[in-house]
């Protein structure tokens, strides 16, 4: 009778290795954790650090300009930064008693607003809205019980946003100021041929973040500028403050922002005039055929263009991650992910499809293909045509 040996590498005692692999995957699990919690932890100041970051790419070419022209560096960020500052402060010293008035007005006018709309919406298609009465009791009873909590946050969020704005700035100043150190600083722990790449990164992720965003206000002033006029024209009122959201909302939410931003003085000229409301929403249609063929082509040549069903779920999807100041950097973002790829992906010739062309596009083909065949003397059949 013979008996089972143990095979020769059979142990009863785990393996050595077994610990250390535990202990190893303990460690990079808590690891994760804590970067984790700490990232959730660290979101605003983040945030804070790529605000400050995008300003400084959109500004550096205006420093760079005024270096090369014989100015310290520190001394040309800081005048580029005051100028700006100065240049939004006239703009609300010109209008900004026009603004808080006409804003103030629409306030205390939204009851009545609200009324003519009840009415209209009562008349022409038979839906009743709820009253204003019960809307007041509905916004009393969820804010009512909790007053003192709600001034205590907007305390506190105002508070936050003077310490972000001063903290940005201060950001903005010194990496900006110490651009060229800064990314020598990066370079230095970097091989040779890896600095080269950084370099040209950094130079083409400049340049179209920049130009894509000056390019962004420069279509918002535009647009805000053109609906003002309109407005003022057919005396739609509150015209500054709706042409402000209408030219933001324009240009910073792609595809349906012009739309939106139309939206709010349809509804507003809605309760007042009909014919004015039809005039609001031929001149948005007519403005945005005029900027699409010809203001954008000319102040965005420089700048990256980006499909506009990408850039909406760009907006929508930084928007649900980050709130409105994800959705308003989502575009920069998306520009300099753009950019890299551009730069450093290559792009192949494409193969000859039909589905790669139109139908109007193959029917063009179709068509000179046909003209080559009469031209040729073939009747189609085969057989050379009789002369």
């Amino acid at each position: 009778m013979s008996s089972l040996t143990p095979h020769p590498h059979y142990s009863v005692h785990p393996p050595r290795w077994l610990w250390r692999a535990l202990v190893m995957t303990a460690t990079v699990v808590v690891a994760t954790i804590f970067i984790w919690r700490t990232m959730g932890l660290l979101t605003g100041l983040i945030t804070n650090l790529v605000i400050a970051l995008f300003i400084s790419l959109t500004i550096e070419p205006m420093v760079r300009w005024l270096v090369q022209h014989g100015w310290k560096r520190g001394a040309a960020t800081g005048a580029v930064m005051f100028t700006s500052l100065l240049a939004v402060a006239g703009m609300f010293a010109m209008f900004g008693k026009l603004f808080v008035d006409q804003a103030m007005d629409l306030v205390r006018s939204a009851p009545d607003i609200y009324e003519s709309l009840r009415e209209f919406a009562l008349e022409r298609f038979k839906t009743e809205l709820p009253e204003e009465s019960e809307l007041v009791n509905q916004i009393v009873q969820e804010w009512g019980t909790d007053v003192t909590s709600r001034v205590l946050d907007l305390g506190s969020s105002v508070l936050g946003f003077i310490f972000s704005a001063a903290m940005i700035g201060l950001v903005l100043y010194y990496l900006t100021a110490a651009g060229p150190r800064f990314r020598a600083s990066i370079c230095g722990w970097l091989a040779p041929k890896n600095q080269a790449v950084v370099l040209e990164l950094w130079e083409v992720t400049q340049t179209k973040v920049s130009d894509f965003i000056n390019s962004r206000v420069v279509l918002a002033g535009l647009s805000a500028a053109s609906t003002f006029v309109f407005f003022t024209i057919i005396q739609v009122p509150y015209a500054l403050p709706l042409a402000l959201f209408t030219g933001i909302v324009s240009q910073f939410v792609p595809t349906i922002g012009t739309y939106i931003g139309g939206a709010l003085p349809i509804l507003l000229t809605l309760s007042e005039s009909t014919v004015k409301a039809i005039a609001v929403l031929v001149f948005i249609v007519l403005y945005q055929q005029v900027e699409n063929y010809w203001f954008s082509p000319k102040i965005s040549e420089r700048a990256l263009a980006m499909n506009p069903a990408v850039a909406f779920i760009v907006v929508i999807g930084f928007g649900a991650v980050f709130g409105p100041l994800g959705a308003f950097l989502g575009l920069p973002v998306a520009a300099t992910i753009q950019a890299i790829a551009t730069t450093y992906l290559r792009r192949h010739e494409l193969i000859d499809s039909a589905l790669l062309r139109d139908d109007e596009m193959r029917g063009d083909e179709a068509k000179k293909t046909a003209v080559r065949a009469a031209r040729d003397g073939d009747t189609g059949d085969g057989s050379p045509q009789d002369s």
